[in-house]
């Protein structure tokens, strides 16, 4: 009977949270709002792109004056640019609107700055006069050198490899470090996007008065342990629904969005960093999803449980923002009370273990630290559900819930005394 209620609850749990309207407008939102957000990115690359070029292919009429002695005349001529020797004469030549531009190039433009000057065409516009400048100094210390090698080299044209070993075997580099990273992203996106569900897992029956019929038929055991396995099965398949779009977009818009190019046949899944991602995401999850559903307990109303998930957020993220501490310096004192501490430990761990900087001991010390606290805060939430599923309007004292199993504890001692 108890496997069937519990079955019964995660059913209905799944069933009812992905029949909901409102559960795939905020799942479906992030992957429109990605594909909105590419298509920005990928027109603005272009804009920028084809701007550049318009700029720096820009042909008008312009003076110059060269102490340099790098400025090709006939390079010069080409872009429309006609010698001068006094700077003076080429700035009032501009004010007055007898030319468009005037170029002074330095004697050490290495060095020294080229001054610019032009007629006013806009902010975005008045760019031209600086790209054409350099377009034609730089063209025309190309046509000096002569040597397509050297022009590479010189304009930064090349390509390094760069191989590493780690104990006399090709070390891996970020192709070990990405499909551990995946268990860090996931953590965090089932937190962040499912937690206010979890919150109000528990919530929805105190609001709607149903929960002295529920309890009547289900074991409250039961009951949260199908809620919080519904919620992992929810959790996955919005995991899913998120992919989507990221490996759309590195598959066809990969070049538009200027991605790398990543190599996803050189991939390495290290068992040991994979099984222990799993398990600390798993664990984390069981944490996060006890302890909201026992606030759900506690807490009257959604909204007084509201601030509860505002901490929860805060500290999912406070690890992120120091995990320049955790990749640089991993066993500095910050680090390892990030890692130790329950709430702070999943996103810590995953990125210690995603680099390679969590020892195996250390990462079933964390482990084990996770399941156990998920075991003893599901054990209380149960207990605080059970007592607090007729508080409508005021908040359960935890304190008053625990003790009533001590008062009854010590009352059944004392009546089997003689």
């Amino acid at each position: 009977m108890a496997r069937h209620n519990l079955g019964t609850v995660i059913g209905f749990e799944f069933r009812r949270t992905i029949t909901k309207r409102r559960f795939w407008a905020i799942t479906l939102i992030i992957p429109i709002l990605v594909f909105g957000l590419g298509g920005l990115i990928i027109a603005s690359n272009v804009s920028t792109a084809n701007t550049a070029d318009q700029q720096k292919n820009a042909r008008f009429e312009f003076l110059y004056s060269d102490s340099s002695g790098l400025v090709d005349p006939t390079i010069a001529k080409q872009y429309g640019g006609t010698e001068i020797r006094s700077e003076a004469e080429g700035v009032e030549e501009v004010q007055i609107g007898g030319t468009p531009a005037y170029f002074s190039y330095p004697a050490d433009p290495a060095t020294q700055t080229i001054r610019v000057y032009g007629e006013d065409s806009g902010v975005f516009q008045n760019s031209k006069y600086s790209a054409v400048a350099e377009s034609l100094l730089s063209a025309s210390v190309q046509k000096k050198v002569d040597d397509p090698t050297t022009v590479a080299v010189l304009r930064g044209d090349v390509k390094t490899n760069t191989t590493t070993f780690l104990n006399g075997k090709v070390a891996p580099g970020f192709e070990a470090i990405l499909p551990a990273l995946l268990f860090l992203a996931a953590f965090f996106i089932v937190i962040v996007f499912l937690g206010n569900q979890m919150l109000n897992s528990t919530l929805e029956e105190k609001e709607n008065r149903v929960t002295e019929m529920i309890l009547t038929t289900i074991n409250p055991t039961n009951l949260l342990l199908g809620k919080v396995i519904s919620l992992f099965a929810i959790g996955i398949i919005q995991l899913a629904v998120f992919a989507l779009p990221m490996l759309i977009g590195y598959l066809f818009f990969r070049n538009q969005l200027q991605l790398p190019d990543f190599d996803l046949s050189g991939l390495v899944f290290d068992p040991q960093k994979m099984i222990v991602g799993a398990l600390i995401l798993i664990g984390g999850f069981a944490l996060f999803t006890g302890t909201l559903v026992a606030v759900g307990a506690i807490m009257p109303t959604a909204k007084d449980a509201a601030p509860v998930f505002s901490v929860v957020v805060f500290a999912v993220v406070i690890p992120l923002y120091a995990s320049g501490f955790a990749i640089s310096s991993p066993q500095s004192p910050v680090v390892q009370l990030l890692a130790y501490f329950p709430y702070t430990a999943p996103i810590t761990a995953l990125i210690l273990n995603a680099f390679g900087s969590l020892p195996l001991w250390q990462a079933i010390i964390i482990i084990v630290e996770l399941f156990v606290l998920s075991v003893i805060v599901l054990r209380i939430a149960v207990r605080l559900f059970r007592y607090g599923s007729i508080e409508y309007s005021s908040k359960v004292k935890v304190r008053d819930v625990l003790g009533r199993r001590s008062d009854r504890t010590r009352s059944v001692q004392g009546e089997g005394r003689p």
